[in-house]
């Protein structure tokens, strides 16, 4: 699966995973990938400890779900994440 990504997009995509803020539908948006197709490539790509981590994370938050996000959250990531 991952055979058809960059290594840039590859890590780009497993960044957006791990993004509190980024959500499973702005991944697919992206990159083609829906969440159980995303969740295939991060149990591939990451270490198993790391893949458990990153699902229980992500198990439930309200954020991964553009449909369960509140509307006041309008951005992929905070303010100052990605500062100059």
């Amino acid at each position: 699966m991952a055979s058809h990504f960059s290594p840039a997009d590859l890590s780009r995509i497993i960044e957006m995973a791990w993004e509190d803020r980024t959500s499973f539908e702005s991944i697919e948006q992206l990159y083609g990938l829906n969440q159980p197709q995303l969740i295939r490539l991060m149990r591939s790509e990451l270490k198993a400890s790391s893949f458990r981590l990153w699902r229980a994370r992500t198990s439930g938050r309200t954020t991964k779900h553009l449909a369960l996000r509140a509307p006041d959250v309008s951005r992929a990531y905070a303010p100052g994440q990605y500062k100059r």
